[in-house]
């Protein structure tokens, strides 16, 4: 009977975990260079460029992909046969590891789990609890899939309990369109069909950790009813032009995956979650040996690329910015931003949205007026670093604050300029931005380490009980950003897919 050391568990996790918070798996890396070789939109281009770019300075540098570390979920299946040296339970084992993993002082990952999600929502300071699944299968060894999914990717998470002869592919090409670029495309769509509504999700979930091989599947053609609907789904997606970042090109997805299991002759449950651009997960066994540790990559595996030079690059002082200059800007042009900017995400919002209801006002020395606001958690520093990956997070969850933050002071609002962020924005955002002839950049998801390279100085100005969510002002030097909202209030996000959309269904 082989027997599993609580040590050999622990230490194979938290290895894991730091492993796929700097390596993107290999499948990864060669298709998005693949997708980027054929991308035909230089806005797409340039933003796949940034991610493979990043990806290989995380692996040189072993720091994270991506700022958001993720919520760790485990799925482990253990051997009828295994047996425990162990006073923990698989859920604390699994936990231990993540403690460890995150917060590793040569690699720190950002704690970004809260409890009691109803609130107060106070982080546990070490990204655990995580999501465990546990199977009992044949045989005696232990078989782990870790994954850390990130909040963007997350919350654009679908479900649908479809009548029986419903189209599932309907429903994927109406649903896609509405999930918005939040989720980092170009990534992978993860199906789960049948079982329950719970059994559904999972299977989603768990499809995930597979490898790319959409290609293979092209190549070698599909047999399965399953075959067939992802050869379906990955060439309907594609045509919709949503493109990498949301815009607009002839890449959404590198893949399709689907698991399906059996289900009630009444229903057709259907659940579908993206992955984001980290794309991180890591499998191992153990045999009762020791622990298991995954094998690091050779650099030779990721593709030398340098950044195109664009002749529509502005380079822009934020610090002498004027209302003039911006209203010049169109979506679509690429900036190198250099000066200070303050930082803010959802939990500042909601405390600045409380201090000035309640009349007490922006602590001393924070004023947003004519300013810039980038929405980002960054990760703690390490070295001489001045910060750790510091990408942007998904804008959308601060449009409620927009008239708050952009109406002028004389009318009750910040008085802020622009704002920088991760995806598009809504329409309450849009018409806030039009109204206030503000502006909306947008910082490429993925790549949140070279982003953070741009950064010359931080320091924390409000809020330090926040931890990662507090008000930072960050001196940034030639940090690239895309107009996605114009003074006008014109989104590229809303006129680039359209426009792919319209060429890949007409090339002509």
């Amino acid at each position: 009977m082989t027997v599993i050391k609580k040590s050999d568990f622990i230490d194979s996790v938290e290895g894991a975990l730091q492993y796929i918070s700097y390596y993107h798996p290999k499948d990864f890396i060669d298709s998005l260079y693949s997708a980027y070789q054929k991308e035909q939109n230089p806005a797409a281009k340039d933003a796949m460029a940034q991610m493979l770019i990043n990806s290989r300075m995380c692996a040189e540098g072993k720091r994270p992909i991506c700022q958001d570390t993720g919520i760790v979920t485990a799925f482990v299946k253990i051997g009828m046969e295994v047996k425990w040296d162990s006073d923990l339970t698989v859920q604390e084992l699994v936990d231990e590891g993540v403690r460890r993993a995150y917060q590793n002082q040569d690699n720190p990952l950002r704690a970004s789990i809260v409890k009691n999600p109803v609130g107060p929502r106070v982080n546990t300071k070490d990204n655990t609890p995580a999501v465990v699944h546990v199977e009992m299968i044949p045989g005696n060894k232990v078989d782990v899939t870790v994954a850390a999914k990130g909040g963007g990717s997350e919350n654009k998470s679908k479900f649908v309990m479809l009548n029986p002869n419903d189209s599932i592919v309907d429903w994927v090409l109406k649903t896609v369109p509405t999930m918005g670029a939040g989720w980092c495309p170009p990534g992978m769509l993860g199906l789960g069909i049948g079982g329950t509504a719970e059994k559904a999700m999972v299977m989603a979930k768990e499809s995930l950790m597979d490898p790319i091989d959409i290609h293979e599947l092209i190549e070698n053609g599909a047999e399965t009813p399953v075959e067939k609907l992802r050869l379906e789904l990955y060439e309907k997606v594609n045509q919709l032009g949503i493109g990498a970042q949301g815009l607009g090109g002839l890449t959404t997805v590198l893949d399709i995956k689907i698991n399906d299991c059996p289900t009630h002759a009444a229903s057709l449950p259907v659940a579908m979650i993206p992955n984001c651009a980290a794309t991180r997960h890591a499998h191992f066994v153990l045999d009762g040996s020791g622990p298991s540790f995954v094998e690091a990559p050779s650099l030779s595996d990721w593709p030398e690329i340098t950044q195109e030079k664009s002749d529509n690059i502005k380079s822009v002082n934020l610090d002498g910015i004027t209302q003039q200059e911006i209203e010049t800007w169109q979506p679509g042009d690429t900036l190198l931003l250099s000066g200070k900017i303050l930082t803010g995400r959802d939990a500042a919002h909601k405390k600045i949205k409380d201090l000035i209801e309640s009349g007490q006002g922006l602590p001393e020395g924070v004023d947003f007026e004519n300013r810039f606001i980038y929405y980002v958690g960054p990760v703690d520093p390490v070295g001489d670093e001045v910060v750790g990956p510091a990408g942007p997070t998904t804008s959308t969850r601060m449009d409620k604050y927009s008239d708050m933050m952009l109406n002028p002071k004389t009318e009750g609002g910040m008085g802020l300029m622009g704002m920088i962020g991760k995806a598009e924005r809504g329409d309450t955002a849009l018409d806030s931005i039009k109204r206030n002839k503000s502006v909306y950049l947008m910082a490429v998801g993925g790549a949140a380490y070279l982003v953070s390279k741009a950064i010359k100085q931080s320091k924390v100005v409000a809020f330090e009980e926040l931890g990662m969510e507090a008000i930072y002002e960050f001196e940034v030097q030639d940090m690239p950003v895309t107009v996605a909202v114009d003074t006008q209030g014109d989104s590229v996000h809303k006129s680039g897919p359209a426009i792919w959309k319209a060429k890949i269904q007409d090339p002509q």
